[in-house]
């Protein structure tokens, strides 16, 4: 049964024991009046473990490593800051597996903290907005904390309950918020071959960010597209407003958006808030390969760091930086590619260090996020690359197209080789 405590009153050394490992809400539902708790008595504490997937918050700075270990998927959002110190231990996990570790004991969790609404008037508390992994961690966890925000939406999805929750902490702080990027004409230029792929009836999985903002400001003249994704940003608002995004022809789930998590301004929130056509849904269902597989049409947009000649995606580290992470891209690739009338793409800019470096490029330099078995469409500024079913040496001679002006002799010469050996 619930207890109620004021932040101001929250003894963590009371819930929590030298060595624990704890599992946080992430990305927009970060529970931040806790983790300052966190980074504040930790110390006194000891020996204590973190998990989160991504971070917007900024919190988590080098000085936090003083308080707990933290490890995370990758170096999203704001988190760059950490793998840069060393700091940060990654695992290599994709974000629908983060909850079967959980529940499998692969990431240990003694204790919970998470970010709700307040209740409604069935006692129900809405897990607001992040869903993913927070229900695994709740009933895997010895203690759960949770942050109740008064300013958090109640989603229609996932609710827990007072008997779900060791230790409620009300606060009226801000959830995070994250700023629209801004769109450059390069964003546009690569939006905009992406885009023709998006016709009337397509059901769309997007992230957050310029390209993603730039892709959705040029569908305001389809019809009846529908969402399933892991994360939706504020372009999604003005897409239903303008009655392009409707859910009308999925043959699942029609006329709601289905997604994990929402990442933007508080407009979205505002939005959002006991929406009946936007379902919060965990992991098991926005990523599970036998949902996906139900939707035609599909349309998966993901970035990428480099590509290599034979379309292996690397979307994490680029030398000795870790920049990335895995996310969803692989579920999401995989059930791309597989639907009726879909495709999967990865978008991402011909280079990169202002223009010294291909992205596309002979060998990566990191690790294969996505592999070229898996990869179906290729976008650049210059133009999509389509790879799936063909050759590796039809592969390299596509890829050279959209690759930079600047580097297409080079990797001409090297997609020539290809050719030559076959492989």
């Amino acid at each position: 049964m619930i207890s109620l405590s004021n932040v101001s009153q929250l003894e963590l050394n009371t819930y929590l024991k030298p060595g624990d490992s704890i599992i946080l809400g992430q990305a927009c539902g970060e529970p931040t009046t806790l983790v300052q708790a966190l980074i504040e008595q930790g110390s006194n504490i000891g020996d204590l473990k973190a998990f989160i997937a991504t971070s917007f918050s900024g919190l988590f700075q080098p000085h936090s490593a003083d308080s707990f270990r933290l490890s995370s998927m990758g170096a999203i959002g704001a988190l760059r800051s950490m793998t840069k110190a060393n700091l940060m231990d990654v695992i290599p996990i994709h974000v629908s597996q983060v909850a079967p570790a959980i529940q499998n004991n692969l990431l240990p969790c003694d204790v919970a903290f998470v970010q709700v609404s307040r209740p409604n008037a069935d006692g129900q508390f809405s897990c607001g907005l992040i869903s993913d992994y927070v229900k695994a961690a709740v009933k895997k966890a010895r203690v759960v904390i949770a942050e109740i925000n008064h300013n958090v939406p109640f989603t229609v999805g996932e609710t827990l309950t007072a008997d779900d929750i060791d230790i409620g902490v009300e606060t009226d702080q801000m959830p995070v918020t994250v700023a629209a990027a801004k769109i450059t004409e390069l964003d546009q230029a690569i939006a905009k071959h992406c885009a023709a792929y998006i016709i009337d009836g397509c059901v769309i999985q997007t992230g957050v960010g310029a390209v993603p903002d730039a892709i959705l400001r040029l569908l305001g003249d389809r019809k009846d597209l529908g969402v399933h994704s892991g994360m939706l940003g504020d372009g999604l608002v003005e897409l239903i407003e303008q009655g392009v995004i409707t859910n009308a022809r999925k043959k699942i789930d029609p006329g709601v958006t289905i997604n994990g998590a929402l990442i933007g301004s508080q407009k979205l929130y505002d939005f959002a808030n006991e929406n009946k056509s936007v379902k919060m849904c965990a992991t098991d269902y926005t990523h599970n390969a036998a949902v996906l597989d139900q939707l035609d049409q599909l349309v998966t947009l993901n970035s990428a760091l480099e590509v290599d000649l034979t379309g292996q995606v690397n979307a994490e580290q680029s030398g000795s930086a870790y920049l990335g992470g895995t996310g969803g891209q692989v579920d999401f690739v995989r059930a791309g590619a597989r639907s009726r009338g879909g495709c999967s793409i990865i978008a991402l800019p011909s280079t990169a260090k202002r223009g010294e470096l291909s992205r596309i490029c002979l060998a990566l330099s990191g690790p294969v996020t996505s592999a070229r078995t898996e990869v179906d469409v290729i976008v650049t500024e210059y133009g999509a690359a389509e790879l799936k079913g063909q050759s590796l040496a039809e592969r390299a001679k596509r890829l050279v197209t959209i690759a930079h002006p600047d580097f297409q002799e080079q990797l001409s010469k090297e997609a020539h080789a290809i050719a030559k050996r076959g492989f």
